[in-house]
């Protein structure tokens, strides 16, 4: 099963639903496999001119018209479980249009094959040209094809979301704050 070949024949009906499908993954297991969809919207402001983010309601749309083409065109043999999903603030990222729109940010990533020796890497997403992509890890500039990549997220900056912990009086550090 071809992950990209589905998100884009789900690209296709969530348009319509104003929605994207940002990717997909497919996690298959003996007992139960799973099939995660990725959304965001096409277009970020509301009604009302204020930004919008994916909310449950537009999960559980978007699941209601996934599932049924899924029955239709059953593109997935056996049993599995359809999970539809906003992207989180760690998002994953599947295309290099996706990384050239987080340019500066830190990623992680797994290669499908060893860079340098390594396969695994963390660092500053430097630039995206076409299909290529340069990123600043341990001291070093890695530049790769996408193809490379095998699975990739951002990496949240805790302290721009004001979830990193605060310095209390005497010097000592004090526990994060959990999200609203």
């Amino acid at each position: 099963m071809d992950t990209q070949v589905l998100a884009q024949r789900f690209t296709e009906v969530l348009a319509d639903l104003g929605l994207e499908c940002l990717g997909v993954e497919f996690n298959p297991s003996q007992g139960q496999s799973t099939l995660r969809i990725y959304l965001d919207l096409l277009d970020k402001t509301g009604p009302d001119g204020e930004r919008r983010e994916v909310g449950i309601e537009d999960c559980e749309t978007a699941s209601r018209e996934l599932s049924a083409l899924l029955d239709v065109e059953d593109p997935i043999p056996g049993n599995y479980v359809l999970e539809v999903s906003s992207p989180g603030i760690d998002r994953p990222l599947f295309t290099a249009a996706q990384f050239a729109k987080v340019s500066g940010q830190e990623v992680k990533l797994l290669l499908k094959a060893p860079l340098e020796g390594r396969r695994r890497l963390r660092g500053k997403l430097v630039s995206v040209e076409g299909e290529q992509i340069v990123l600043e890890a341990e001291g070093k500039t890695f530049e790769f094809d996408h193809a490379l990549v095998e699975s990739a997220r951002v990496v949240p900056d805790w302290e721009a979301l004001g979830y990193a912990p605060q310095p209390k009086r005497g010097g000592k550090t004090a526990a994060p704050k959990a999200p609203k």
